[in-house]
């Protein structure tokens, strides 16, 4: 894993340089590398992986009388498979690195490439003849990358702070900006970076750049198939595309582990790589001081993890580390989670994963997680809630009213907060791919599974790759394997619904890896904390910010609305099932945070 970033029609002056990649040191803090061009500079740190002694970036070759270069952040898990094909065909390997397996596909196919990769990337390709920049982005989107055309100036960077860092893109957001922070946040619209001029290549596109002209083209995208499958050969396809995921993604030359919080998903995998790495397992999860004495069973979360923790553990016999967080530690490093988001996200969901991945880090190098098998295999609440899945409308975020009530009257008339909603819910279901003749359930659940797929997953993923990346960590995420997204899609509703249960077709699929318990387990979401502590620390932190006259915050945000949160509760959490109350207070903290700590300009 790395960053990447480059300049192209500014030069490589010194100062740019070295600003930028002091934002890049988190995220390869192993290697760095720049590589100057005749019309710009590529920028390169390392997090070393596979073939730690190798792979070094930028990374140059000639083949056929063109010269590449090339940057890349991410894992390719087919590189075996990929280097035999391409030796086959002449080319000849110096390390067994997947960066180097990377530049001589694409020599060999160019954007054809993509199509035979898998793994989760984002990278950048420079050809010396032709003067054409080539970036492209995994299917699903794991990795990030951030672009910014500014006259005959073009940036790229796997983060946003290291686009400001250039000097070449103001810290400046816009109304539709602000619109995306407060009435869709922490998500966002496909391809918005939120910052005026400050662009992200969308999951499952490549773009060319080439004097001065920037073309973007999809590759690759959900569509709809026929599927004549009976159950049991479902049953059996599922089982050997998670299992192969799995068993690809544990391929790695540094110590290795997993996520462990006793649901279904975490579970599967760190049974898997139990088996797969002979016992010697490192397992993490994540709790909270005192959370056994204030737990109180709910729709949302009827159990606590901890039981199942222990359970998982003793039947697998890994090596257990429990990470507890305090509160105090858990409120303070909510800016630390916007400065690795550069923006508010999941208040102390992230903050939280943040702290977890740097205890992580000083046992692993890597870790395997089991995020998003909830938006592929129907997992959450609003997929089997029939009330919320006929609202029109972001399912997760019903809460646009009181999203705009907080807003200044000059943002709510400039956005038409309502329609600024709708309008991007309506574009995403109608851009679903879905045959002809479907019923009207399996209509609406292929909508809604590209709704979470374009929407409700790439916060979360997101937040797993800034989080972890903060510290040095790679997170993988099997369930993310494109192969698996391809599939499902096309499974009908009734065979994921098995049984009635949330995800029942994966628990159906994976029995005999599990004990019983766990692997019918109710779903449970990511733990946080249930301290009344953590509500009025984030509480006191809002009345202090409430008495400073010239807090950034109150500059989009209305002051007295934004008061009531002290005193109100409302139908609808914020955002998904985690930012309720004590959140959505930690997120206008972050906003707050958000808006001082990058000097933005509202504009």
């Amino acid at each position: 894993m790395s960053a990447i970033a480059g300049v192209f029609g500014h030069g490589s002056k010194l100062q740019t340089v070295d600003a930028m990649l002091k934002t890049m040191n988190r995220r390869g803090p192993d290697q760095s590398g720049v590589e100057e061009l005749e019309d710009g500079v590529l920028l390169h740190t390392r997090l070393a992986v596979i073939a730690p002694n190798g792979g070094r970036q930028p990374m140059k070759l000639l083949w056929r009388d063109i010269h590449y270069d090339l940057v890349y952040d991410g894992e390719l898990y087919n590189a075996k498979e990929l280097r035999r094909e391409l030796e086959c065909l002449g080319h000849r390997f110096l390390d067994h690195s997947d960066t180097e397996v990377l530049l001589h596909s694409y020599a060999q196919w160019g954007a054809g490439c993509l199509e035979r990769l898998n793994g989760i990337f984002a990278f950048a390709a420079w050809e010396e003849e032709s003067k054409q920049l080539f970036m492209a982005r995994d299917r699903i989107g794991v990795k990030p990358l951030f672009y910014s055309q500014r006259g005959e100036c073009f940036l790229f960077a796997s983060e946003i702070k290291t686009l400001l860092a250039s000097g070449l893109v103001p810290p400046r957001v816009d109304a539709r900006g602000v619109g995306e922070i407060m009435l869709l946040g922490p998500g966002r619209t496909p391809g918005c970076g939120v910052f005026q001029n400050v662009e992200e290549l969308k999951p499952g596109h490549f773009a060319t750049y080439r004097q001065g002209i920037l073309q973007i083209q999809q590759y690759w995208r959900l569509e709809d198939r026929e599927n004549s499958e009976s159950m049991e050969q479902v049953r059996e396809h599922v089982r050997e595309l998670v299992m192969d995921a799995i068993q690809r993604q544990l391929v790695s030359d540094v110590p290795i582990g997993t996520f462990l919080s006793g649901g279904l998903d975490s579970s599967l995998i760190s049974a898997i790589a139990a088996k797969e790495r002979g016992g010697d397992l490192k397992t993490f999860s994540v709790d909270y001081r005192d959370n056994d004495r204030f737990f109180t069973p709910g729709k949302f979360q009827p159990n606590s993890d901890s039981y199942y923790i222990s359970k998982m553990v003793e039947y697998l016999g890994t090596d257990h580390h429990r990470v507890v967080l305090d509160t105090e530690e858990l409120a303070e490093a909510l800016d630390l989670a916007v400065e690795a988001r550069d923006l508010p996200g999941m208040a102390d969901v992230d903050a939280s994963l943040l702290l977890l991945c740097r205890k992580v880090r000083d046992h692993a190098t890597v870790v395997l997680s089991g995020e998003c098998a909830d938006e592929i295999f129907g997992g959450y609440p609003w997929y089997r809630d029939p009330e919320v899945r006929s609202k029109a409308g972001f399912p997760w975020a019903q809460s646009t009213a009181w999203r705009s009530a907080l807003l200044k009257k000059e943002y709510r008339a400039a956005l038409e907060p309502e329609s600024f909603v709708r309008s991007r819910y309506e574009q995403t279901c109608a851009k679903s791919h879905i045959l002809p003749g479907q019923t009207a359930e399996e209509h609406r659940m292929k909508e809604m599974v590209n709704l979470n797929f374009q929407w409700f997953m790439q916060t979360l993923s997101e937040r797993n790759d800034r989080m972890s990346m903060y510290s040095g960590l790679e997170v993988r995420v099997p369930y993310c394997d494109y192969r698996i997204a391809e599939y499902l899609y096309t499974v009908p509703w009734k065979y994921k619904d098995w049984q009635g249960r949330e995800k029942g077709l994966l628990r159906s699929a994976m029995e005999g890896w599990l004990p019983e318990e766990v692997l019918w387990r109710k779903k449970s979401p990511y733990p946080k904390t249930h301290n009344p502590a953590y509500g009025k620390v984030v509480a006191r932190r809002l009345e202090a910010l409430l008495a400073q006259s010239d807090a950034p915050i109150f500059r989009m945000v209305d002051r007295e609305a934004l008061g009531l949160l002290l005193t109100q509760q409302h139908q609808w959490p914020w955002y998904g099932q985690l930012m309720a109350g004590p959140q959505t207070i930690a997120y206008m903290l972050q906003v707050n945070h958000w808006l001082e700590h990058y000097r933005i300009e509202l504009v």
